[in-house]
């Protein structure tokens, strides 16, 4: 086959032009820090990629979702201890009034502190959280307790978030447990025996002081009982945020294996490339430059 210098030339330019392609192509991952900047240089890693990247997608939901849940039930738990704080309050004046040497107006004094102590319980049963009523069930739009009118929320419905996949852990109390008396209506709840008990020391009631005891031990009971469910709920809520982040230490690390670069090797192909380009160079102006021309001189 007869080789021409056009032949010769063509070919030199096309070697040196893929030459550059493969250079810029290392310079490229070198900026980057990733082995492909498109799907066309390598689908399978491509593909992996947006596995794993939905992957770490969830992973990163379900972090969102427990510092979510962190939020609902920290503040619960706080609220739940100042309720339990005020009705053990309420215990010790309702076994003051109880004396029989006290005054009647010495047991009204007493009720004007339990009507600011029930006023305090419904600005704890009324707590929000980003603007949500936390104590009102899935209802979080709607005051749970409000005393101009004789209402106190009965939507025992469950919050729940998804904490992992296909875990899903309530991150709310029962009002009804709290706030009703175990699902009772609101006028034999927490509210309404702190009514009764005010009309008793307001001689309104005939009702006997130390009638009240016992009803005000079983709220506190309860108060108890609803902080100790969240609180074994909580410490589930810790085991599963830190394999979550296990979870998230591992997603990360399979995507950087599958997407990052090598620098070193990188910048190892980089300057053997520019090794080679250079060689190239110098050949091919050794091929081009002897023409006829020369020799007619």
């Amino acid at each position: 086959m007869r080789v021409t210098q056009s032949m010769l030339s063509n070919n030199m330019l096309r070697n040196i032009s893929q030459s550059y392609e493969r250079m810029g192509k290392t310079q490229e991952q070198l900026s980057t820090g990733k082995k492909i900047s498109r799907p066309s240089d390598d689908p399978v890693v491509a593909m992996k990629g947006m596995t794993y990247r939905t992957n770490l997608t969830e992973v990163e939901q379900y972090k969102r979702n427990l510092s979510e849940a962190y939020n609902w039930m920290e503040n619960s738990d706080a609220a739940l201890d100042k309720a339990t704080s005020v009705m053990q309050r309420i215990r010790e004046l309702t076994v003051q009034a109880s004396n029989g040497t006290l005054e009647d107006s010495q047991k009204q004094m007493i009720g004007k502190e339990v009507v600011q102590l029930k006023d305090h319980l419904v600005s704890i049963a009324n707590t929000q959280v980003a603007g949500k009523f936390i104590f009102n069930g899935n209802d979080t739009t709607t005051k749970p307790v409000d005393l101009n009118t004789p209402k106190v929320s009965t939507n025992g419905n469950q919050v729940e978030l998804e904490l992992s996949k296909g875990t899903k852990i309530a991150v709310n109390i029962n009002p009804m447990n709290v706030f009703t008396h175990n699902g009772g209506t609101p006028e034999t709840g927490l509210f309404g025996d702190i009514n009764e008990l005010e009309k008793a020391l307001n001689g309104v009631s005939a009702t006997p002081i130390s009638a009240f005891l016992d009803k005000i031990d079983k709220h506190i009971s309860n108060l108890v009982s609803e902080r100790a469910e969240i609180g074994a709920r909580y410490n589930r809520v810790e085991l599963i945020d830190a394999r979550v982040s296990e979870q998230e230490v591992i997603a990360n690390r399979i995507l950087s294996d599958n997407e990052d670069a090598d620098i070193e090797r990188v910048i190892t192909d980089l300057k053997m490339q520019e090794t080679v380009h250079r060689a190239a160079l110098g050949v091919g102006s050794r091929i081009i430059q002897p023409t006829l021309m020369d020799f007619l001189r």
